[in-house]
């Protein structure tokens, strides 16, 4: 059974700083694409940031240079370091699993709150 574990959220003032972890089981983690996304109320779900195998990363254009993606494998373990956050940020955020072949082997986790306000 594959699971996905969230943790780390919370309420944090403008400018604060917040570090979500998503723990994952049940699969092969080193060969996972990891990825973060986030939906606030009213709005689709969107992509913030991925991480492959291979530890190449990329990043949505509005967090560049404040969040930094990273993996442990042997904690199976992906981390978000969001730094600087904006009002605007307040959503739920997602792990997501993406097998770096079968991309049809996907799983998401249950999500985080997030709530940046002061």
């Amino acid at each position: 059974q594959v699971q996905l574990v969230e943790s780390g959220g919370g309420l944090v003032q403008p400018g604060g700083s917040l570090r979500l972890s998503c723990a994952a089981s049940g699969i092969r983690f080193s060969i996972y694409t990891m990825g973060w996304y986030r939906q606030a109320p009213g709005k689709e779900r969107e992509l913030v940031a991925t991480i492959t195998s291979g530890r190449s990363t990329s990043y949505a254009d509005s967090v560049k240079g404040r969040f930094t993606i990273s993996r442990d494998n042997a904690k199976n373990t992906v981390y978000l370091q969001m730094n600087s956050l904006k009002p605007e940020e307040t959503a739920v955020y997602y792990c997501k699993a993406e097998h770096q072949i079968i991309r049809s082997m996907a799983y998401w986790g249950q999500g985080t709150q997030v709530t940046v306000s002061s």
